[in-house]
């Protein structure tokens, strides 16, 4: 899929009927997975990223990963979204820089670094520039008020997303936002659409009624996958019979698919 293919569509799935649910992958396997599924954009998860290398999440310990993962999913039939940290830089020409040589369809880029929010002015500023180095890159600028619990506010969060908006963000993240009506007082507000990880007891449709055009999967995905390991292996340990598993034929075929450049967006 050429670059600016990839963000025409990409920047059409949050216009759809329906909030675009986006997966988070890994690695390749998972980002196969999903496309296989049928889901029609794939984006990158950091803490699965930095998990797989055996680093926390966060401290700009994904930079280069996140490179190189974004560099095999770009063979994919779908557009990609990166997830990039705080874009591994204090310096705004310098996120600018690594993230136009991503290629990627999207970033998702959070105003905080080390747990800690940064000024709204600073965050505000990485966003025009990349806007400025990469005007098709949908920019999700993630406000984490709610995510990390300071300032934990609708004021507050709204205060950083209309300076990002401002700045020349396509769309705002609010992870960890979860009370309803705050959810539909900041999609009424803003002029772009707005991103939520799955909030518990909520459907994604419920979640649309309260104007929602995307939700991510964060690094639900890769925190299941990694548990439901464990249990397979403890299944057998136990004596119990193995699960059920996508056959290993299957899974090799996707993989020569990729390999190959025959991965179908609506199939294998």
């Amino acid at each position: 899929m050429n670059p600016r293919d990839a963000a025409r569509a990409f920047r059409a799935h949050h216009e759809g009927p329906a909030p675009l649910v986006l997966p988070n992958a890994w690695d390749v396997g998972s980002a196969l997975g999903f496309v296989v599924a049928g889901f029609p954009a794939v984006g990158t998860t950091s803490f699965g990223v930095a998990a797989a290398g055996g680093s926390p999440d966060g401290g700009r310990s994904t930079r280069e990963a996140t490179a190189a993962l974004a560099a095999r999913l770009l063979r994919l039939p779908v557009p990609v979204t990166a997830d990039v940290e705080d874009g591994y830089s204090d310096d705004p020409d310098e996120v600018a820089s690594y993230l136009a040589e991503l290629g990627v369809a999207g970033v998702n880029i959070e105003d905080s670094t080390d747990q800690r929010l940064v000024a709204p002015d600073r965050h505000a500023a990485k966003v025009a520039a990349i806007k400025a180095a990469s005007p098709d890159l949908f920019v999700n600028a993630r406000v984490d008020n709610y995510w990390l619990g300071q300032s934990a506010n609708l004021d507050e969060a709204l205060i950083r997303a209309r300076a990002y908006v401002g700045a020349g963000a396509d769309g705002i993240f609010v992870p960890g936002i979860s009370r309803p009506d705050e959810i539909r007082t900041l999609t009424a507000t803003l002029t772009v659409p707005v991103n939520v990880l799955p909030v518990p007891g909520m459907t994604v449709r419920e979640l649309a009624d309260l104007g929602v055009r995307r939700v991510s999967t964060g690094s639900l995905p890769y925190r299941a996958a990694i548990d439901a390991g464990v249990e397979v292996a403890i299944r057998l340990r136990d004596g119990e019979t193995p699960p059920k598993a996508t056959p290993y034929p299957q899974a090799q075929g996707r993989l020569v698919a990729y390999r190959d450049g025959k991965l179908s967006a609506t199939g294998e």
